[in-house]
């Protein structure tokens, strides 16, 4: 089994971010978290000492809880990242500033190092374009929430280096989870066809077809979907999606249109879990 990256770093302390980061040092990495100011410093903090808690309470990981953290540093510069065999981008899905991310590792890290985007859907070969180093480069789609998602999309660009390819399916697998290899192509595989459905179940909402519960118990029931299309999109969240929906409709056509619906509840800011009120209601966030 390939080795675990000693050192990992992640830009962006987000849902994702803590979740990648969690997955890497219940494994055994240790892991720098880079953040844009103290506030958000603060909340990366709480965020993966929260989870960790979670995964030692339910005995998925051992050790105690401070000796797990230990191997966490936190903070606003990227000094760190010069340190770390691999560096994970996490920050939102919007293409220009995933550029200027992979600006700022490329500009700290040693040239021996891997660097991977977390993105769902944005062409890896697009953001390899403006990099100095494409053969060390690909995406590494984790699935939220990370903790308890055993996908791990493995994308690869035009400029992949095979080897590389092969070191991260070792990776994903010594975290526990499944890899899966794609080609780079608008929403590779997962996020192409999981948005297919979940547009499809949000224009059914829309038009009256059938309540959000009965269109998810259809699929849980019907088809053994472990969670219902509406009820993932407030988990992955609904602006996200509809993020996703318009990347997708730009390359892909007009089967990605979002739906009307979608629109409005982001502009109402109803995004789902993170904010407690998406197609179903969370409470507090």
């Amino acid at each position: 089994m390939t080795a675990l990256p000693a050192a990992v770093g992640v830009l962006g302390g987000g849902r994702m971010g803590a979740g990648i980061a969690h997955a890497f040092l219940l494994a055994g990495s240790a892991v720098a978290i880079v953040e844009r100011d103290d506030e958000q410093v603060a909340a990366a903090r709480a965020r993966l000492a929260a989870i960790v808690r979670t995964s030692v309470e339910r005995d998925a990981a051992r050790g105690p809880i401070d000796e797990i953290l230990a191997r966490v540093t936190i903070g606003t510069s990227d000094t760190p990242f010069a340190a770390c065999d691999l560096v994970i981008e996490a920050v939102p899905e919007d293409r220009a500033l995933k550029l200027a991310s992979l600006a700022r590792i490329e500009a700290v890290v040693a040239d021996s190092a891997a660097i991977a985007s977390n993105t769902s859907s944005i062409s890896i070969d697009g953001l390899a374009g403006e990099m100095r180093l494409p053969v060390r480069f690909l995406g590494l789609h984790f699935f939220n929430p990370v903790p308890s998602s055993d996908l791990v999309e493995i994308v690869v660009g035009a400029a992949t280096e095979a080897s590389l390819v092969e070191r991260a399916r070792g990776w994903v697998s010594a975290l526990g989870k499944t890899p899966v290899t794609v080609s780079d192509s608008p929403g590779f595989a997962s996020s192409r066809l999981g948005l297919v459905i979940g547009l499809e179940a949000i224009r059914m909402l829309e038009q009256g077809v059938a309540s959000a519960e009965d269109i998810d118990a259809a699929m849980v029931l019907g088809y053994k979907y472990p969670v219902g299309p509406l009820r993932l999109t407030d988990i992955v969240g609904l602006d996200v999606r509809l993020g996703i929906a318009e990347y997708l409709r730009s390359e892909l056509g007009e089967r990605f249109a979002p739906p009307q619906l979608l629109r409005d509840k982001v502009a109402a800011g109803e995004l789902g879990r993170k904010t407690g009120q998406g197609f179903f209601s969370w409470g507090a966030p």
